[in-house]
Parts: structure tokens; C-alpha cells; sequence
């Protein structure tokens, strides 16, 4: 827990009390509106004669659209602010959400999932940065913890959520699946107007943070960002130049890949455990991985950062994860539960710690831009699905995209623990 003695302590956990319950609750949301379709997957497939093939491609689509459209969305809100910016982007994509609900083909099945991805784009690197705008580096691996908790919550409450309202009779010429999009879809949109009253854009705006504390809280953040330019970029230009970002980016593409590997087949892959169709029970078994992932994502950050050790608990969260990975496929239902659940515990509890990394560097329009830049990452969730049905097809086994993924994920270890701690431009070497 953080200490009451200080003003800049005082204004950390007031904030945290403040925007943190807000923020994960929008994150749910958003986790939820863009998986959800993983629970629809066979519905959709007898309804709208959306074929395997067709899925992964529909599925992975929101996420071209989602990388792309992230950087502009960064600079809008680092120019007009986060209150006004990520309520109107709530609002948009819960839109679209319930608009998927008129599904009837693959055509319009990749035309929703791309126009979400464009709306859902700004959400997630905009929280990104508007929490280095509000918290200091010191307890940003928990802070980002406990916004990452959004994640398992997601699935955990949308697992059986999800799996009751495919299960509605039809009901006004509508199906349990189309009642699901609707629901959830329109969820979003009334928090956006919830998020729009509550948030506020800056420290310097909250008439809720008393002066002493909001003194304190602005000039260590000022203190961090003249640190930052120091050690890294704080333009757009030498951002995109920067060996470090670049690979920051391709780590965090790799931890999408694994993410999204689970998130899309994880409710497939319990229903086949369990010789059930998706419905109420495989949506309460499949919560399980999540609630693990619940309790990986509050107690690794926070050791993290009482540690100081983020690059070597992230790297070992990977390299546990990617074993866990390598024994689900051929392990018994109970032994594969096991497994799924650590993998997937590792694969959520290393987010908040990766982006320490790039938000203790950049700085500025940088740091806008470059946080966007490296969410691209998310490609990996159109990579991974895609990847995994190719696999399955080139090898005749439908584990072999599973063992593909695992590898990646020890991979990506490796490249978290080679990571280096950047040098002071000031201590360089002439």
C-alpha cells in the first residue's frame, strides 16, 4: 500500500482512489466488446455461415484497423485532452458493438470488426499515457496493474455474462447472440457519458486534489519528464529512428500474439475439454484462467516495484507461461486446466509490467506517439489467430498452432531479459 506521510504519496493514492475504478471498469468494457465475439464464434457459424477460415480473418481484422489508427488517436488526445477524447471513443465503439448484431456474411462480419477496431484504436495507449500525466514512475508498475486487472475481470465476469445471453431464447426477431452484442454494446456507450463526467485531464484540473498534494504530484511528474529527455526521445521523429522503441514494439506485437492466441480459443478450447457447446457451463470454467490471471496482475506489478526487478519478473513470467503453453495440448483436462490457467496468468501479469519500460523513457509528443507506435503491437491479435489455422492445416494436427505459439512466447522471453537500462545523454560518452 502506498504511505499516507507525504503530500506527493497523499495525491498518489487520492488519484488512484479517484481514477483507478473508473479506468478498469472502462477497460472491462472495452476487453469485453472486442472478445466477446469469441463466444459468438459458433453461433455465428450456424447463423451467418461464418466458416473457421472466415472467423480468424474477421476476428484478427479489428486489429489491422485497431494498430493503425492508434497513433493519430494519441496525438488528438495529447492535444485536446482524455476526458473529451475517450468518451466520444467509448461512445463510437459500443455503436458499433451493437451493430454487430446485424451480421449476415462474412462481408459484414470483416466490416464491423475493422470499423470497432478503428474506434476502439485511441482507448488503450490514450489510458497509457494519461496515466504517465497523473502517477510517477515509482508506482506505475502497480497502477498499471491494477488497470490491467480490466483484462481477467473481462472474461471473467463476460465469460458467464456472455454465455447466459447466447443461451436467451429468441425473443422481438432477435437471437441469444445478437441480444449479446447489443447488451455489452450498449454498455459502452453509457459509460462514455459516465467517463466524460468523472475524468479529468491533468492534475492541474482536479478541483478534488487539495493544493499541497497537487503542488507535490506536479513537480515530481515534471521532474520525471526532464529525466526522460535526457535518456530518450521527446519528438515524433528521432521516436521513430529509435532502436529501442522498435523493439519495444516487437516484443509487445509477440505478448499480443500469445494474449489473443488464448483470448479468441480459449472459450473453443474449454468446450472441447469439457465435450460441451459454448454456453453457461464452459463460460464459468473458462473464468477459472482468468481469476488466476486476476490475482497474477495485482501481486506481480506490485513485487515488481517494491523489487525494482520489472525486466526480470517480466521475463520470467514468459518463460513460465511459454512451458505452460507446451504442456496444455497433450495434457489431461484437469492437467490442461492447470496449464491454461498459469499461461494465461503470464501472459496478462507481464502487460503492465512491459510498459514501465517505454513510459520510464519517452517523453512529451514522444511519448504520445510512441506509445501508439508500440501498441501496433496489437497486429499480433490478427496474427496469431491466423497463424494458428495455418499451422493446424500445413502440419494435419490441430495442436500444432498451440506448440507455434508456445515457442513464440519463449522467445519473447528471452528478448525481455536482454533488455538494457537506457543511458543519460548527459553521462554519454563523447
Amino acid at each position: 500500500m502506498l504511505s499516507s506521510e507525504s503530500p506527493l504519496n497523499r495525491a498518489i493514492a487520492r488519484a488512484l482512489r479517484r481514477l483507478g475504478p473508473v479506468l478498469i471498469l472502462m477497460y472491462v468494457v472495452s476487453f469485453l466488446d472486442r472478445a466477446n465475439v469469441g463466444f459468438a464464434k459458433q453461433a455465428l457459424a450456424a447463423s451467418a455461415g461464418i466458416s473457421e477460415r472466415a472467423y480468424a480473418l474477421g476476428a484478427g481484422l479489428f486489429f489491422i484497423s485497431y494498430s493503425l489508427c492508434g497513433f493519430p488517436s494519441n496525438l488528438i488526445l495529447h492535444r485536446i485532452g482524455a476526458k473529451l477524447w475517450m468518451a466520444l471513443l467509448m461512445v463510437c465503439w459500443g455503436t458499433v458493438s451493437m451493430a454487430t448484431m446485424f451480421v449476415n456474411g462474412a462481408t459484414s462480419f470483416y466490416l464491423l470488426r475493422t470499423l470497432l477496431g478503428v474506434m476502439e484504436a485511441g482507448f488503450f495507449p490514450g489510458v497509457i499515457l494519461y496515466l504517465t500525466y497523473w502517477f510517477p514512475g515509482r508506482a506505475r508498475g502497480q497502477i498499471l496493474g491494477l488497470f490491467y486487472l480490466g483484462v481477467p475481470l473481462a472474461l471473467i465476469v463476460g465469460g458467464p455474462v456472455s454465455g447466459m445471453l447466447l443461451t436467451l431464447p429468441a425473443k422481438s426477431g432477435l437471437q441469444g447472440w445478437q441480444w449479446m452484442f447489443l447488451v455489452e454494446g450498449f454498455i459502452a456507450v453509457g459509460l462514455g457519458a459516465v467517463a466524460f463526467c468523472y475524468l479529468e485531464n491533468r492534475p492541474v484540473d482536479a478541483r478534488w486534489l487539495p493544493d499541497d498534494e497537487k503542488r507535490a504530484l506536479n513537480e515530481e511528474l515534471r521532474r520525471e519528464e526532464q529525466h526522460r529527455r535526457s535518456t530518450g526521445p521527446a519528438d515524433i521523429l528521432p521516436m521513430l529512428r529509435d532502436g529501442r522503441v522498435l523493439r519495444f514494439l516487437l516484443i509487445y506485437g509477440l505478448i499480443q500474439m500469445s494474449t489473443y492466441g488464448a483470448v479468441f480459443y480459449l472459450p473453443a478450447e474449454v468446450s472441447a475439454l469439457l465435450h460441451r457447446p459454448a454456453g453457461p457451463v464452459v463460460g464459468w470454467v473458462s473464468a477459472i484462467p482468468w481469476i488466476c490471471a486476476l490475482v497474477a496482475v495485482y501481486f506481480l506489478p506490485r513485487a515488481a516495484d517494491q523489487l525494482r526487478k520489472h525486466r526480470q519478473l517480466a521475463a520470467l513470467a514468459m518463460l513460465v507461461a511459454g512451458c505452460a503453453s507446451l504442456v496444455f495440448p497433450t495434457a489431461g483436462p484437469g492437467a490442461a486446466l492447470v496449464a491454461l490457467s498459469i499461461a494465461v496468468s503470464g501472459f496478462i501479469a507481464v502487460q503492465p509490467l512491459f510498459w514501465t519500460f517505454p513510459t520510464g523513457y519517452l517523453s512529451d509528443r514522444a511519448a504520445a506517439g510512441g506509445i501508439a507506435l508500440i501498441g501496433m503491437g496489437n497486429l499480433g491479435g490478427f496474427i496469431a489467430p491466423n497463424v494458428k489455422v495455418w499451422a493446424d492445416e500445413y502440419f494435419a494436427s490441430p495442436s500444432a498452432g498451440l506448440y507455434l505459439l508456445a515457442g513464440i512466447t519463449l522467445l519473447n522471453a528471452w528478448l525481455i531479459a536482454a533488455i538494457r537500462d537506457p543511458v543519460s545523454r548527459q553521462t554519454e560518452a563523447p
